[in-house]
């Protein structure tokens, strides 16, 4: 088995610590300690686990573990300061708390090479791995370098914020810095698929970065993209480009790993998880979300302890829940509370974690709770576009959606291209037709509709709105074509099923019942 954190490779099999080519002399014991911290992950170890497992139960001082457990810590460039991956925790315990790719795969060596062009890269490298290559100043300016060199290492860490991402420390990245080198040839040599390539140029009153993902297998170029900015304060230009570059680059990543999984037989979990939200984020509706439902409940038959997994499986019942759409509203909520609460004892709390557990409590009919949540994300990762959404979306459930459009600016600032692009506009729709601005409400529902088609919602809020304007024709239309994609859609089980009791949102809702009936929509 290899494990895979930062730019750490682990092999059991081999007994070997690597830290990009670079082996780690390792002390046996030492290694052991480590590869039993990383297999129990998911728990936190007692002193008497690890006296059991490494001295097999033998009497230990306190001071011979704590100089284990320090040299485990000082082989992965930790410290008993900082515990970023090695975590003491007080009367308890200890815990790895890294993020771990998984290759079970992996053999005691890959196949050889003679070093070509051609030589193709051995199967053990981690499925999102990526090596950020430090981007070209081009501006001919010498005092640009430290600039450029900065917007790198903060790109390096906002990937490697990503969850399951093995990301080559920015350290090691810039030993590349000023040669020319093949991507294939940095692939082989640091164990990743993929290479992140760019270049910054500076003009009088703009800054250009292009950006480039190769795939470090064939050499073939993803994805390019360029952006242009106005100049201002270096620290938000650098703010702004690193986030959007880190969420465009997920995008395209999760894309090319998706594609490879299509001529691979045997998937595991994270195979299945991947293609699991490839699903959910390509077919943007309710009949997308029950087929993602499934890959989800396929991985977890596999590993159930995935914390990726349970919270795929988590959105995708309470995206039928919150539609008003599901026909077992009782027992998917049931569903998706059990499987939050397992990915929370499985993983530390992250954005995406609260980011979750907002949409459980907005099924739960808890808003209020679920702001707190959304708050929380946003606190701990506020380059994250989702979480800047779902915060416009619990202000919807709250009353206050003249709120709402400026999270979605910012989520839209962040993600000018996103998959999800469409249900925002929908969202944006929502909150102008709960607040009456009923044209801008049609436009923006229309807009919704035609990058998203297959999403159920918008052609019931789109009906609502029209019937509202007396443009009964074009009403009735919309409410057709949404019950013949979501037949099961009722005014009364919106009624029945209405996730607040905020006075303020109960009389903007009834106004838009209001308005599906003229269209329509059946009671």
């Amino acid at each position: 088995m290899r494990y895979f954190f930062e730019d750490y490779s682990f092999d059991t099999e081999r007994r070997e610590l690597q830290r990009g080519p670079e082996i780690i002399p390792i002390a046996r014991q030492v290694f052991a300690l480590l590869e039993y911290l990383i297999r129990n992950r998911d728990r936190v170890v007692s002193k008497d686990d690890l006296v059991d497992a490494i001295w097999n139960g033998r009497i230990v001082s306190d001071a011979a573990l704590t100089t284990r457990l320090n040299a485990a810590r000082n082989a992965v460039g930790d410290s008993g300061q900082e515990q970023r991956l090695i975590k003491t925790l007080a009367r308890q315990g200890f815990r790895f708390v890294g993020t771990i790719v998984e290759d079970r795969a992996a053999g005691p060596g890959g196949p050889a090479t003679d070093g070509g062009e051609s030589a193709r890269m051995p199967s053990t490298t981690p499925r999102l791995s990526v090596a950020v290559m430090p981007f070209a100043n081009l501006s001919g300016e010498v005092r640009q370098d430290d600039f450029v060199d900065a917007m790198t290492e903060n790109l390096t860490s906002d990937i490697s914020r990503l969850p399951d991402y093995f990301v080559i420390s920015s350290k090691t990245a810039f030993a590349f810095k000023g040669k020319t080198v093949d991507a294939r040839q940095i692939g082989r040599e640091l164990g990743v698929r993929y290479v992140l390539e760019g270049s910054v140029q500076s003009g009088a009153d703009r800054l250009r970065v292009n950006a480039q993902l190769i795939d470090a297998e064939s050499g073939a170029h993803i994805w390019a993209e360029r952006f242009d900015k106005p100049r201002s304060d270096p620290f938000e230009m650098q703010d702004e480009i690193t986030a959007r570059l880190a969420r465009a680059m997920d995008i395209q990543l999760v894309a090319a790993e998706a594609r490879r999984l299509q001529s691979k037989e045997a998937l595991d979990a994270v195979d299945l998880a991947l293609r699991g939200w490839t699903v959910f984020f390509q077919k943007v509706s309710v009949a997308g979300a029950r087929e993602a439902r499934s890959i989800f409940e396929q991985a977890l038959r596999i590993d159930n302890a995935n914390a990726d997994v349970l919270m795929g499986l988590t959105e995708a019942h309470l995206w039928e829940v919150n539609a008003y759409m599901s026909e077992a509203r009782a027992e998917q909520v049931r569903l998706a509370e059990t499987a939050m609460s397992k990915a929370s004892g499985l993983t530390p709390l992250t954005a995406r974690l609260h980011f979750c557990r907002a949409a459980l409590l907005i099924a739960l009919r808890a808003p209020e709770r679920a702001l707190r949540e959304i708050e929380l994300a946003i606190s701990l990762d506020p380059d994250l576009p989702y979480v800047h959404v779902r915060a416009g979306w619990v202000k919807v459930f709250l009353g206050r959606s003249e709120e709402t459009e400026g999270h979605l600016s910012t989520a839209m600032r962040l993600s000018p291209r996103d998959p999800m692009l469409g249900t925002w506009y929908a969202l944006l729709g929502l909150a102008d037709l709960q607040l009456g601005r009923l044209d801008m409400a049609v436009d923006r529902l229309r807009r919704a509709i035609e990058i998203a088609p297959a999403n159920e919602l918008p052609y019931f809020h789109l009906a609502a709105a029209l019937a509202l304007r007396d443009r009964q024709s074009e009403a009735a239309e919309a409410a057709e074509t949404g019950r013949r994609l979501a037949p099961i859609f009722r005014i009364g089980k919106c009624r029945l099923e209405v996730q607040s009791d905020n006075p303020v949102f109960l009389v903007q809702r009834n106004r838009i019942y209001q308005g599906m009936e003229r269209a329509g929509v059946p009671e």
